[in-house]
């Protein structure tokens, strides 16, 4: 450990005022984590959850952006959930962030249901026969489906929210459709959709995406969010949404 607290292995990052430890060769938060954060907007939450929280980044952001909110975060994997519980404390929001170390099909037996007002997640969205596996667990279980299917998540924020509460997540355009159907098929209304774009002349790389547990149908398609410019810079919205 160094004179500024840091393991050998581990990193100092500095976002939107956060500081956050992360492993320098495992898992580390993307662009994605923050995008995510910027889009939930429900009115007032009192009670949000993160659903596969990793090292903290996103529960951490949101108590930020709602002082008035109490945030569970969800992780299974260890070493994401002890860096999570130091990275509260660096950031002294200990007193309104709880963790819990615990596998989200686990939920039903742990946490009480139709609890929070909204629920976020950036959880592994290639199934196992796409893409290579990554060599590293936390890389590779933070981007493929070895612990957590679409089915699984959506089932779970269903359970956990109260009537009319918020789901928003990020995931990959390929899997669109799938996410609709699923989301539906759970009783959870689609109700704004934003694809994300590398830049002007590229296709969508991800979206995010907002239901509503119970909803009515009422889906709104945002304008779609360019991440750069066509000098290759940020744009202006993305240096806003990073705090640049």
């Amino acid at each position: 450990m160094d004179c500024n607290g840091l393991n050998a292995d581990e990193s100092l990052d500095v976002i939107k005022n956060v500081r956050i430890l992360q492993r320098q060769r495992g898992y580390r938060f993307s662009i994605d984590a923050l995008l995510l954060a910027d889009f939930v907007n429900p009115t007032s939450p009192r009670h949000i959850v993160d659903l596969g929280a990793g090292a903290g980044i996103i529960g951490i952001l949101l108590a930020h952006k709602y002082p008035a909110a109490f945030v569970h975060l969800i992780e299974l994997q260890r070493g994401l959930y002890e860096l999570s519980n130091k990275n509260i404390q660096l950031n002294n929001v200990a007193d309104r962030i709880k963790t819990h170390n615990l596998d989200i099909k686990d939920i039903y037996t742990n946490i009480s249901s139709n609890t929070f007002d909204a629920a976020v997640s950036n959880p592994p969205y290639r199934k196992l026969q796409s893409g290579e596996l990554n060599p590293d667990d936390e890389k590779a279980a933070a981007r493929h489906e070895l612990n957590l299917t679409l089915d699984d998540l959506i089932k779970a924020a269903f359970y956990l929210l109260r009537g009319k509460g918020r789901f928003s997540f990020i995931y990959q355009p390929s899997r669109f459709v799938e996410v609709i159907e699923n989301l539906r098929g759970h009783n959870l209304e689609p109700r704004r959709v934003r694809f994300i774009h590398s830049n002007t002349k590229s296709e969508a790389k991800m979206f995010l995406i907002e239901a509503v547990k119970e909803g009515r149908p009422q889906l709104r398609l945002e304008p779609p969010l360019f991440i750069y410019a066509d000098t290759g810079r940020y744009t202006d919205e993305t240096l806003a949404i990073l705090g640049l």
